[in-house]
């Protein structure tokens, strides 16, 4: 744990947005032309059991000038387009060469307190959305976002490492960790410290992985390899997709009722429910069907190190929860179209028992006037 510790590393601010209900990958390839670098996949041997349905599509968007600390630093931004409608924008800044802990731990918390980040991140994600519209079904930006960084060590400097018998777990301390990741620098307990930083990772003895709720550290000394990066990003884009429905259901379910209570005045001859129970099944069909091609769009199929790792950011974000949250209010969607269209049912059959009923007065009547 010393502070002459040197190393060599980036920020990235990812800000993940719904902009539709999917986007056609190979259309919006067409549309940005050059801007693109095709496909991205985990590209280590281990990647093979990740499956991955339909890969994101890398855009650049250029470089622009942030305020850290102070200081102007260029930053590279581009975007990650997954097929079931989410635009994730990321913001890369490189630190300066050879910097001690303390100073790589200030850089990072500089680049995601920049002024400039939401306002270059808001123009550029407009500018994108309005030059592929036309390959998004149903565009439009939803006001909720989802925000993470990842702060990443391409090298370390240290003695210790390596042939010192170190590994880089070894070498950073709790408290170091937190003050990266958790902003506190106070010290604190060595419980509450394994509580704040539970999940971490390593492979190798030069890599190490610690993952927060709102950030994580990725020390890698292979400059080329992103794919830890890349399954986080994937897990936060399934978090915000899974946000994004209960959150609709949550709007939908006091509109729905009041849907019904206003269809139970009209007349019965009407068709009162007709419209409410169209909608109800169309809803619950397009949630079930999104919510289950957003959790199959990445599957792991054995537990390897990346597969380890994305299923403690599952876990760390409460995607279940969320999941349960979700059935749970599709669930009372069933319950109330079964309720609503046993009701449709029991009207129908009341108003063929009177129409049956009439039909044998009228035979009565008609049988008694002959007579008469």
């Amino acid at each position: 744990m010393c502070d002459d510790l040197r190393v060599d590393g980036s920020a990235t601010l990812y800000r993940l947005f719904d902009i539709g209900y999917a986007i056609a990958l190979d259309r919006v390839a067409d549309l940005l032309g050059e801007r693109t670098r095709g496909r991205m996949r985990p590209g280590r041997l281990e990647a093979k059991a990740i499956q991955i349905r339909n890969p994101p599509l890398l855009a650049n968007l250029g470089s622009f000038d942030l305020d850290i600390g102070g200081t102007p630093q260029s930053a590279m931004v581009s975007a990650h387009l997954f097929d079931f409608g989410v635009c994730s924008m990321q913001v890369h800044v490189r630190s300066a060469a050879g910097q001690r802990w303390s100073r790589f731990a200030e850089f990072c918390t500089a680049v995601a307190a920049s002024p400039h980040v939401a306002a270059i991140v808001e123009r550029e994600l407009h500018a994108l959305v309005d030059r592929i519209a036309s390959a998004v079904e149903r565009p439009d930006v939803a006001p909720l976002s989802e925000d993470y960084n990842v702060y990443r060590v391409d090298r370390f400097q240290s003695n210790e490492l390596g042939d010192g018998g170190k590994t880089v777990a070894d070498l950073l301390s709790d408290q170091q960790l937190v003050e990266l990741l958790v902003g506190e620098h106070q010290r604190l307990s060595v419980a509450a410290r394994r509580e704040l930083m539970p999940h971490r990772f390593s492979y190798y003895a030069e890599d190490l992985t610690v993952l927060t709720w709102e950030s994580a550290l990725v020390v890698e000394p292979r400059v080329e390899d992103r794919d830890v990066e890349y399954v986080l990003e994937f897990a936060n884009a399934q978090l915000l997709e899974l946000r994004m429905f209960d959150l609709q259901l949550d709007a939908e379910l006091p509109a729905l009722y009041d849907r019904a209570e206003a269809a139970r005045r009209r007349p019965r001859l009407s068709g009162r429910f007709r419209g409410v129970l169209s909608d109800l099944q169309t809803r619950v069909a397009d949630v079930t069907e999104t919510v289950e091609r957003v959790e199959n769009a990445l599957k792991v199929t054995n537990d390897v190190y990346l597969a380890r790792i994305y299923a403690a950011a599952l876990d760390l974000f409460r995607e279940q929860a969320w999941r349960r949250g979700i059935e749970r209010k599709l669930g009372i969607l069933r319950e109330t179209y079964a309720m609503l269209n046993s009701e449709a049912q029991a009207a129908r059959a009341e108003l063929l028992e009177v129409a049956i009923v009439l039909l044998i007065v009228i035979e009565l009547l008609v049988g008694i006037f002959r007579a008469t």
